[in-house]
């Protein structure tokens, strides 16, 4: 399974959620609302997730593997930080 696109929507308010994210697989399947959280020990994401009766926040998709989840969070992170990147260049010129 490929991740063939990435779209990122970047939060433009103060605090912690930097950006929300769509992933598709192979052209075929779209994940969206995964969270571009800053971290005490850096960047990482949060996948979608409903409150449950009990408070407690239950994801609704995520990957099955520490391996799967890695190259998600990788390729999610890579397009974030090309969108700071090219609003930054946006301001400059």
């Amino acid at each position: 399974m490929q991740i063939t696109d990435v779209r990122v929507r970047k939060i433009t308010r103060e605090g912690k959620m930097k950006a929300v994210v769509s992933i598709t697989f192979d052209n075929e399947f779209v994940v969206h609302d995964i969270k571009v959280i800053e971290g005490e020990k850096g960047m990482f994401i949060a996948m979608p997730s409903r409150k449950a009766s009990d408070g407690e926040y239950r994801d609704i998709a995520h990957p099955i593997n520490s391996d799967m989840r890695e190259r998600i969070q990788t390729m999610i992170l890579q397009e974030y930080e090309k969108a700071v990147d090219s609003e930054a260049e946006d301001t400059i010129s």
